[in-house]
C-alpha cells in the first residue's frame, strides 16, 4: 500500500475553500450560513468569512442532511435544534464507513 501523507488541517477555510470541499457554490455556503444559526465564521479585516475546523464539520452535516437525507430547511433546522450530540454521532459514523469503504477498495484495487 502507498504512504500517504496525512492531510495538513489549517485553523481557518476561505469560503471558497468550503464551498469546494462540499462541492457546491460559494453562493449556497453563503445561504446556510443565513439559514442556520450554527454556522457563525469569523470575518477578517476585509469581511472576508474565515470557517474554523468547526464550522467545515457543521457545514458538512447541513450538507449530509439537505442532500443525502434529502431534507428541507426547516427540516434541518428543526433537526439540528433538537439533540445536537446525536446528530452528530451518526454524522461521525457515517463519515468513518465511508473511510473504511474508500480504504477497502483501494485495498481491492492494489491487489
Amino acid at each position: 500500500m502507498p504512504y500517504r501523507e496525512k492531510p495538513i488541517e489549517k485553523l481557518y477555510y476561505s469560503i471558497g475553500e468550503a464551498a469546494e470541499m462540499l462541492d457546491v457554490p460559494v453562493s449556497t455556503v453563503r445561504f446556510w450560513e443565513n439559514e442556520f444559526s450554527i454556522l457563525k465564521p469569523m470575518k477578517n479585516k476585509k469581511g472576508n468569512r474565515m470557517f474554523t475546523p468547526g464550522d467545515i464539520k457543521n457545514l458538512k452535516i447541513i450538507h449530509h442532511l439537505l442532500k443525502d437525507e434529502g431534507m428541507t430547511i426547516p427540516g434541518v433546522r428543526k433537526k439540528l435544534s433538537g439533540k445536537w450530540e446525536d446528530i452528530e454521532y451518526k454524522y461521525e459514523i457515517n463519515e468513518s464507513l465511508s473511510r473504511i469503504k474508500s480504504l477497502l477498495l483501494d485495498l481491492r484495487d492494489n491487489i
